[in-house]
């Protein structure tokens, strides 16, 4: 019986299997991805639109045609003509058109997400009493009548800032916008952030410090006075000088972060691996069979330099979310009402009463760093040149 003949495993392989067995850095890879991706998803589960709405025998389909960019539902459609003592033309507002239905109980039904409350409205003025707007000013005066539903003679009317309860679980911020919802939004605003910065500086640190490592003489010598010069700018006073007036999104933001100083650091290891492949006999047999400068330097020497790349990767990312979330707390990141810790967490600051506005975004960026350093931790030790020598 003839054995098979033994497979030797690629050095890459090893790497993913040694990756693999450090259990804490590969589930937690996996929590992590499995968390962006829900994110993306999130307006399937946390929106204020309704999934499907059944009115006089048809069926709408709001949520889709919000995402698919489809022709929106007017109120008028739906027969939403007056809610809480005004007339509301325009959006149908989901949560109250839902009790409406069950109210009139005549087959009509709203189908809503499983949390359905989305990062930028108002939830809280929808849980005052109803009134009946006799002057259609939209505001209740002395004179009109109201629902007292708690019998104690005054037309309650809830404040924006509401500690935690059933029905909004991590309760709601100065604005009465839900914080559950910000959060997962802005989980997926940060990862965002982190990844195209992390991928734009990544290729721009790659070039640049491939160029200044493999040609090394002159070059290296005025390049590295120019990033040194470059790099003394304070670029967190440019970022806000920029962002005062070019009010930037989250791809322009993550852009402006880049080219002012995301790329000098993977630059600055790109170069060093450079300098010291280039010496080496492959280089050399490349050269001398014609291979161009290009070539040389991104086919050959630049995949036995990723260990340093791939290993810096998840403590970069860690940089960019925090760099994102200190903006954001400084007022000078993105733009209101976009979802965001650093804005929560400046909420918490000047609302010190209000515990759930700084426990929850600092939990909630404490747990990404946490899963992310573990990831880092794990390629590190996998990509550790010393465990896969074949000196060994």
């Amino acid at each position: 019986m003839t054995k098979k003949p033994h497979i030797s495993e690629s050095i890459l392989q090893k790497r993913i299997n040694r990756f693999k067995s450090i259990k804490r850095g590969y589930y937690s890879l996996i929590i992590l991805i499995s968390l962006y991706i829900l994110s993306i998803c999130a307006p399937l589960f946390i929106n204020s639109k309704a999934i499907i709405v059944k009115y006089e025998g048809g069926y709408h389909f709001p949520l889709f045609n919000s995402i698919f960019n489809s022709k929106n539902i007017e109120a008028k459609d739906l027969g939403q003509f007056e809610i809480k003592g005004k007339k509301k033309f325009g959006q149908p507002h989901y949560r109250l058109l839902k009790k409406q239905y069950q109210k009139e109980n005549d087959g009509n039904w709203v189908l809503l997400p499983i949390y359905p409350y989305d990062p930028y409205e108002e939830v809280m003025s929808e849980n005052d009493e109803e009134f009946t707007d006799l002057n259609s000013n939209g505001k209740w005066d002395s004179v009109e009548s109201f629902i007292d539903e708690n019998d104690n003679g005054i037309r309650d009317k809830y404040k924006y800032t509401n500690f935690p309860d059933s029905q909004h679980l991590l309760g709601t911020d100065n604005q009465g916008r839900d914080v559950l919802s910000r959060l997962v939004y802005g989980f997926n605003i940060s990862m965002t952030f982190a990844l195209v910065c992390w991928f734009l500086s990544y290729m721009l640190g790659i070039i640049i410090g491939g160029i200044l490592g493999y040609f090394g003489g002159k070059i290296d010598l005025l390049g590295l006075r120019i990033i040194e010069i470059y790099g003394s700018i304070p670029f967190l006073f440019m970022l806000m000088i920029l962002a005062t007036f070019i009010k930037p999104n989250i791809y322009i933001l993550a852009t402006m972060y880049v080219f002012l100083t995301g790329w000098i650091g993977i630059t600055w290891y790109i170069r060093g691996e450079f300098l010291r492949e280039k010496s080496k006999d492959y280089v050399s047999a490349a050269v001398s069979i014609g291979q161009s400068h290009w070539k040389v330097m991104f086919k050959h020497i630049l995949p036995n330099s990723l260990t340093p790349i791939i290993t810096f990767a998840p403590f970069g990312i860690i940089g960019y979310i925090a760099a994102l979330v200190s903006l954001d707390y400084l007022g000078f990141g993105l733009q209101p009402p976009t979802p965001s810790w650093g804005e929560l967490m400046a909420q918490g600051r000047t609302n010190l009463q209000y515990w759930h506005l700084i426990i929850s975004p600092i939990i909630a960026m404490g747990g990404t760093l946490f899963l992310i350093t573990f990831i880092g931790e794990a390629i590190r030790e996998a990509f550790d040149p010393k465990v896969h020598s074949r000196l060994r």
